[in-house]
């Protein structure tokens, strides 16, 4: 299946390791070139020398924090002077780890690193490099959340309260982009197993929750986001949607 983005030219947050790896990945193997942003220059150039085994994959790597306003404005005039981009993919920092239930979380500190990395790195690239995507008649954005976002999960107070913040930043910026041709939506993966999953949860217990009776894949994940970003999807924006294997109960 074609998804018609040959060519295109992607900025990929949080795309060195785990579901943004995955994510670029995918997108390399449909001809989108790359422009992959992360804190640890090592795992990026570890990412860079992988992805270019993909058949004319293109590549450039740029270091920085989410968390920075002077790393994302260098991101951003680094992609505007090297071609440009027309999509933005979105992946942040997981929270501190590990995680508890609401009350349970009263350390300020820990609710202020959340903060850092879930929502204000989030906002910070939004509203700084969107701009990038526009008077080109066409664009995608898409995150990567969490199903909690839906289905609050046990134990994950930190990531909810501050993914459930980024989401309401998608939907009014789906609203308007919309006259600009580009699209906001994210998908909301629950038990998507990478390398580094299985040292912070269960697998075995969060499976046992998963109608599918199975994990995840990244590349399941990666797939999903491929299409968001794609011209197939053009009529779709300020959508949600869960990669979890049937474990969000909710209707809509």
């Amino acid at each position: 299946m074609d998804l018609g983005i040959t060519g295109k030219r992607a900025v990929v947050i949080g795309g060195s390791s785990g579901l943004g790896y995955a994510v670029c990945e995918r997108l390399a193997q449909e001809g989108v070139e790359l422009v992959v942003f992360a804190r640890d220059l090592g795992k990026l150039n570890t990412a860079k020398d992988q992805l270019l085994k993909i058949p004319d994959a293109k590549v450039d790597v740029v270091p920085g924090d989410i968390t920075s306003i002077d790393d994302i404005e260098r991101l951003k005039q680094i992609v505007s002077e090297t071609g440009g981009a027309q999509i933005l993919i979105l992946n942040t920092p997981p929270p501190p780890r590990p995680m508890f239930d609401f009350l349970a979380e009263q350390d300020d500190q820990r609710w202020e690193d959340a903060y850092q990395g879930q929502l204000k790195g989030a906002l910070l690239v939004l509203r700084k490099l969107t701009p990038l995507l526009l008077g080109q008649g066409w664009g995608r954005i898409v995150a990567i959340t969490s199903a909690s976002i839906k289905q609050p999960l046990p134990n994950h107070a930190l990531s909810t309260v501050y993914r459930a913040g980024v989401q309401a930043a998608l939907k009014h910026l789906s609203m308007e982009l919309a006259e600009h041709a580009v699209t906001v939506n994210s998908v909301a993966p629950a038990v998507v197993v990478t390398s580094s999953y299985h040292t912070v949860h269960n697998i075995e217990e969060r499976v046992s929750h998963i109608p599918l009776k199975r994990a995840g894949k990244p590349e399941e994940l990666a797939a999903t986001v491929a299409f968001f970003a794609s011209d197939l999807a053009g009529f779709i924006t300020g959508e949600n949607v869960q990669v979890d294997g049937g474990f969000t109960r909710s209707l809509y």
